[in-house]
């Protein structure tokens, strides 16, 4: 099959794609779009949201229309790296045996991944990263395609533990869930409280979601956009010469390669899916506020004269 058919392809599955997952999750439609292109790419999200805003569901819609394996992990303070990666247990011929944690699976909920300590954070750092884990000296493939979805709750921050930089940078995509519309709100409060359970049908196998990445990472780019990408994370560093004023009032750290890399992933999946064979400019602006907004570090000025981080990357453009 050409590459020409595939992306035609992959235009036809995401919209069936976008339909079944619509039959549970109710809006939060961007939501829905930023988390499948992270998954298409290769990448991890973040999904920021106050409780009740369906984020749990979502992941688990999402991983039901791929034919994925999902485990979810419930981060709280006492959660132990081998909770989450596995042990090694003596077996009745006094042999070590290793138990493989939750972390062997296609697509991890960590949820409320800001519950836990920094030790145990950290246990996801190789995973997401290397695609592998170790465990007492031995290393371990984890299956493909692997991804790391993980909740955060933005009011409530006693009891929590910020996630490190180095941590964050690997989340590709930052999405924030926001409250729906009276219309939607009205849609969820009907289906949710009948008797009737909407139920979701797999349209991607593993093998299928393994060539869509392949395809997306074969889509050429033009140097002016690859370019625009690059100057586009530049602008965010405020000792930087091209930084903008806004950013040398407002901001503290700005965003490292790894940003660029991702907005360019990005905007092929983005171009991919609506069918087109090569992303241009807006292609990188329409992800770029969910992939900057977490690897930018406001000053206290930008706290104290409430401006958002949104603000300041949209007059980036």
């Amino acid at each position: 099959m050409s590459d020409v058919t595939a992306v035609n392809n992959l235009v036809q599955k995401y919209s069936q794609l976008q339909q079944e997952i619509g039959k549970v999750i109710i809006g939060q439609k961007e939501a829905v779009n930023f988390t499948l292109l992270s998954i298409f790419c290769g990448g991890h999200s973040l999904l920021i949201g106050v409780p009740g805003l369906a984020k749990t569901l979502l992941v688990n819609t999402i991983s039901s229309a791929l034919g994925l394996n999902f485990k979810r992990i419930q981060f709280t303070p006492d959660l132990m790296p081998s909770d989450i990666l596995g042990s090694e247990i003596l077996d009745e011929n006094r042999h070590f045996k290793f138990i493989k944690g939750p972390i062997f699976s296609n697509i991890i909920l960590a949820d409320e991944i800001n519950r836990t300590p920094p030790k145990t954070q950290a246990a996801l750092l190789e995973a997401m990263q290397e695609r592998s884990v170790t465990v007492s000296g031995h290393h371990y493939k984890l299956d493909l395609p692997f991804f790391v979805l993980a909740t955060q709750n933005p009011i409530e921050q006693e009891g929590t533990y910020p996630l490190p930089e180095a941590q964050l940078d690997r989340f590709m995509f930052s999405i924030n869930l926001e409250y729906p519309t009276f219309e939607e709100e009205v849609e969820v409060v009907k289906n949710t409280t009948s008797i009737t359970q909407q139920t979701v049908t797999s349209l991607f196998s593993a093998e299928e979601i393994i060539e869509v990445q392949k395809l997306i990472r074969k889509i050429p780019v033009a140097d002016n956009v690859v370019e625009y990408a690059v100057k586009l994370v530049g602008k965010t560093r405020p000792n930087s010469e091209q930084a903008a004023d806004l950013v040398k009032k407002y901001i503290d750290w700005g965003a490292g390669p790894r940003a660029s890399q991702n907005l360019i992933l990005a905007a092929k999946a983005y171009a991919a899916v609506k069918g087109k064979f090569s992303p241009d400019i807006e292609d990188v602006q329409a992800v770029t506020v969910p992939i900057l907004s977490h690897r930018i570090v406001k000053n206290y000025k930008a706290e104290a004269e409430n401006i958002s981080i949104k603000e300041i990357i949209t007059s980036l453009f």
